[in-house]
């Protein structure tokens, strides 16, 4: 029999999930994004990428539909792997791209081609690195919706200054698109500071690969317009 003057356990803290579809949103549009891609800057067949996300996504849904509030190791494996293949076609996107305007492509001839190309393939970097930096900030969506980590590996204005937002505040899917979107077009944080290794490193990597992009597709649709 328990002690019935032994203190009942504290209640655990309430959880603070977000909705699942903003994420999912994202994930549809860089799937459509590798769709209307030229077929050199693809990676596999037209359908391959798209088909796989998809069924990524799908099972992300089947688990934890609504809101991203399941802690299961799962669910994490498939979150992970859905990054990894946004990662894979966006950087072999970027690669391509690149080579094709050094070298010359099939694109390069019109500037309205080579700007939708460049566009796409700049579009989908962002997306695929707010998915990045959402996946991997305090353990994910879901571990943050029940605590957030006291050092953090992006520090939101929210964190650094506590009383703008309330205890309850976490960083949602578009603050992760926010920071990707100023990342990608300042080249430096702007208002997220990275604070762990990984989190710089990324950033680093995301300002170089929108540098490269940015650069050479106008200095290239400039050069074919004159």
């Amino acid at each position: 029999m328990s002690d019935p003057h032994e203190p009942e356990p504290a209640p655990p803290p309430p959880a603070y999930p977000e909705t699942r579809w903003p994420m999912a949103a994202a994930v549809i549009v860089a799937a459509v994004l590798t769709l209307l891609l030229p077929d050199d800057l693809r990676l596999g067949p037209r359908w391959a990428l798209p088909a796989a996300e998809g069924l990524l996504l799908v099972a992300l849904i089947s688990g934890d539909p609504l809101r991203i509030s399941r802690r299961s190791a799962v669910l994490r494996g498939v979150s992970v792997a859905l990054v990894v293949v946004l990662a894979c076609s966006a950087l072999w996107s970027t690669v391509r791209l690149t080579d094709d305007l050094i070298h010359g492509g099939s694109e390069t001839g019109s500037a309205t081609a080579l700007l939708l190309a460049g566009s796409s393939v700049w579009a989908s970097t962002v997306l695929t690195f707010s998915l990045l930096y959402f996946e991997l900030d305090s353990g994910g969506p879901a571990a943050r919706a029940h605590r957030m980590p006291r050092t953090p590996a992006l520090a939101f204005p929210q964190q650094i200054t506590p009383e703008l937002a309330g205890a309850q505040w976490r960083p949602r899917y578009i603050d992760y698109l926010y920071l990707g979107f100023t990342n990608s077009t300042a080249f430096s944080p702007t208002d997220v500071m990275p604070l762990a290794p990984w989190a710089k490193s990324v950033m680093t990597v995301q300002s170089v690969i929108s540098l490269a992009i940015l650069g050479l597709v106008i200095a290239r649709a400039v050069n074919v317009l004159v």
